[in-house]
């Protein structure tokens, strides 16, 4: 008889629990953004939950989930609601465009600028972003938008900077191109084609080093 009431007492209070955390929309919605499953994110919204949910344990939203894991059916959804904060930032200081610069994500990075998504502000940029992931054509776009080419991070990295400590040589001749300055320095007084000799990256050091002997030519 005791262990008989011993197992319902666990199966009330399994069934509470379960209860409980199916009626957590936090935890839904972070799944909902991990998984790409779009039709719980709109069933979510639907009834009444927030664009911008935070997951508590990352302290990213769901839209900064969404685009780190390549969930764009959730990512749209979240766009096409008019409270969405495409500049919530996570604690790292990330924002959405930043991830979907990082990861190569065109349409993505179109979505976020046509709504309205900010190129340019004080520290890393989503120009650093996609010079980090070497994508030229997500470099392109952001400075057809405006972005700002010298943005510097708070340890005064440039995108070309960065371009050149990740080998990404096509990302740095583009720079270059568009008038990036290969002669600032960061706060070790490194030069982009320094860094890029420090980093082991001749190829690139060679490079900025024969567009300043261009420019310094008049060429």
């Amino acid at each position: 008889m005791f262990k008989l009431i011993s197992r319902l007492l666990l199966a009330t209070v399994l069934a509470s629990a379960s209860a409980t955390a199916a009626a957590d929309p936090v935890r839904d919605f972070v799944v909902a953004a991990q998984l790409d499953n779009a039709s719980m994110a709109r069933k979510l919204l639907k009834n009444g939950g927030n664009p911008n949910t935070v997951d508590p344990i990352t302290g990213q939203s769901v839209l900064i989930l969404a685009l780190r894991e390549g969930a764009n059916d959730v990512v749209n959804v979240l766009l096409g609601q008019s409270g969405i904060d495409l500049e919530l930032a996570a604690p790292n200081g990330n924002r959405a465009l930043m991830m979907a610069a990082f990861k190569r994500n065109k349409p993505a990075v179109l979505a976020l600028l046509a709504k309205g998504a900010i190129v340019t502000y004080p520290g890393w940029t989503p120009l650093h972003y996609a010079a980090a992931s070497g994508d030229d054509e997500i470099v392109r776009i952001l400075l057809e938008h405006h972005a700002y080419i010298d943005a510097e991070t708070p340890s005064q990295l440039t995108p070309l900077m960065i371009a050149a400590r990740e080998g990404h040589e096509a990302a740095a001749r583009l720079l270059m191109r568009e008038g990036a300055d290969a002669t600032l320095r960061n706060n070790e007084s490194l030069t982009a084609a320094q860094i890029a000799e420090r980093a082991d990256k001749p190829r690139i050091s060679d490079a900025i080093n024969a567009h300043l002997a261009q420019s310094r030519r008049g060429l």
